[in-house]
């Protein structure tokens, strides 16, 4: 009988455990996963609910499906002109996606044609910039801010001398030089000009970052240079960078369409271009000008909004 009454008492007590708590794992990998929440993934779900970063996230997707594939959205040739049946011809808002849609330039050109070709070629130098002046100009103000000394003082110097020559005025004299500007010739010449503010911005954050303890317990523990610099240091440094990076890239898109407009961009089709082509037409037709206008305008303000959404989700201050 004790031995009943125990086992009985036991049982109870057991029971009376279960339903208190019946698992305490959930609870705690809630709170390991509450806990392993990083800087990017918080600032992912600030991203999926602001409104300006997905209008501009849908704009920049379809742009980069036109750019990829322009043949599905027209089957004319941008550089083909009938003067004898197109000359200046008013547009046909009735005829959807045809080349008749936004009218014809005084060539005979299909404007529509030439807005999609001419965002393929747009596109194309802007994010092409964007990524050569963010891998040099990173790398140049990583090597700046970790090692310092010596090295800082040239680099920055270096920088220093870039930012003094104007921007749109050292592209053009380089360009000029070319008697063919093609994508990448013109991609070149913005990158020689671009890469110093990433490189002031990686060597301002770098010199941040290499004070944590984690880059010291690193050195103490015998890690290489090259390991610190891009394993440990790098990863903390992005926010900042990609910020600028994406604002960039519609000031490059802009910057393009300039030069073309002055006659020292894209040989090709180009919104910069068409525009110069239709201000001489203004008068009588102004639908050569705006039609590429207003595409210049929604590129370069969806790729500002995208970088404004970017840098309050990645800035702790503005949450």
């Amino acid at each position: 009988m004790p031995d009943v009454t125990k086992t009985a008492a036991d049982n109870v007590a057991e029971q009376t455990l279960v339903a208190v708590d019946p698992d305490p794992q959930p609870q705690v990998k809630a709170e390991k996963a509450e806990k392993a929440r990083s800087l990017w993934g918080d600032a992912w779900q600030d991203l999926c609910r602001s409104w300006i970063f997905i209008i501009s996230a849908v704009l920049i997707l379809i742009l980069l499906v036109i750019t990829f594939f322009p043949s599905w959205f027209t089957s004319a040739d941008p550089g083909h002109g009938d003067l004898a049946k197109h000359f200046l011809q008013k547009p046909r808002y009735g005829q959807i996606f045809s080349p008749d849609w936004l009218g014809y330039d005084q060539q005979g050109r299909s404007v529509y044609a030439r807005m999609i070709y001419g965002t393929r070629a747009s596109v194309a130098v802007g994010f092409g910039t964007t990524l050569a002046v963010t891998l040099s100009g990173g790398l140049v103000g990583m090597i700046s801010g970790y090692f310092g000394g010596l090295i800082d003082s040239l680099l920055s110097r270096l920088s220093d001398v870039f930012f003094g020559i104007p921007f749109l005025l050292g592209t053009m004299v380089i360009l000029n030089s070319f008697p063919e500007r093609t994508t990448w010739v013109v991609i070149g010449a913005l990158s020689f000009f671009g890469w110093t503010q990433i490189a002031r911005v990686m060597r301002g954050a770098v010199i941040t970052t290499k004070q944590a303890d984690y880059v010291h317990a690193a050195k103490a523990l015998g890690a290489s240079t090259p390991r610190i610099m891009f394993r440990h240091i790098l990863p903390n440094t992005l926010a900042p960078v990609i910020v600028v990076a994406t604002i960039s890239l519609g000031i490059y898109i802009s910057t393009e369409a300039t030069l073309s407009y002055l006659g020292l961009g894209l040989s090709g089709p180009s919104w910069g271009n068409d525009i110069s082509d239709g201000g001489a037409q203004i008068r009588v037709a102004q639908w050569i000008m705006l039609y590429p206008s207003i595409m210049l305008i929604t590129t370069v303000l969806a790729f500002i909004m995208l970088g404004e959404a970017v840098r309050n989700a990645l800035d702790p201050k503005l949450r």
